[in-house]
């Protein structure tokens, strides 16, 4: 089970800077790590479709309809990061916490969630996360170019691994015949 402190402990290894016990701790590090780290989570689960983060959802029209262009609209779940698709389809947008289309309700969401039990994480996740945190930590804890481009490098190497695993597990999406495929073929 991993927790915060060993996933921020993870990128102080990778700067060279002693391990902390806690986020509470009263040093520069643990102060560091704690400003940042919902941030750059929430940053690096909406960055990329994670399996692991992947939720659905069912959404009742809201009694409110939007000003112009669109007839319905529909809140978004509280731990929603990102929308990736929308069943039935048809033309949506997301307008602040909310999704305004023509579709009726229920209107079903698959989307990235807000996942905050770093138990839940994926191995490759975390260690993505933790190269993200030390590129982020870098310059108020090291003040080193040389470590922080060593920091940049390192967070390519482990998200491109990440991604790379999280892409494989299931079937691919079938594409949509489109006239533009069609003349391809």
């Amino acid at each position: 089970m991993t927790s915060r402190v060993e996933i921020c402990n993870r990128a102080l290894d990778k700067l060279g800077s002693a391990a902390i016990t806690s986020l509470d701790d009263n040093v520069k590090a643990a102060r560091a790590c704690a400003r940042m780290f919902d941030a750059v989570r929430d940053s690096e689960l909406r960055d990329h479709q994670w399996n692991f983060a992947t939720a659905r959802a069912s959404l009742p029209e809201l009694d409110e309809t939007p000003v112009y262009e669109f007839s319905k609209q529909y809140q978004l779940p509280g731990d929603c990061l990102k929308v990736i698709d929308v069943d039935p389809t048809g033309d949506w947008k997301i307008e602040g916490r909310r999704v305004v289309t023509d579709i009726s309700a229920p209107l079903r969401i698959k989307y990235i969630q807000r996942v905050q039990d770093t138990s839940s994480f994926d191995a490759l996740f975390v260690e993505a996360l933790a190269a993200r945190m030390a590129q982020e930590l870098c310059e108020a804890l090291t003040q080193s170019n040389s470590k922080k481009r060593a920091a940049q490098e390192d967070y390519a190497q482990a998200i491109r691994r990440a991604r790379r695993a999280d892409a494989i597990e299931g079937t691919a999406d079938a594409l949509e015949e489109t006239s533009w495929i069609k003349a391809r073929f």
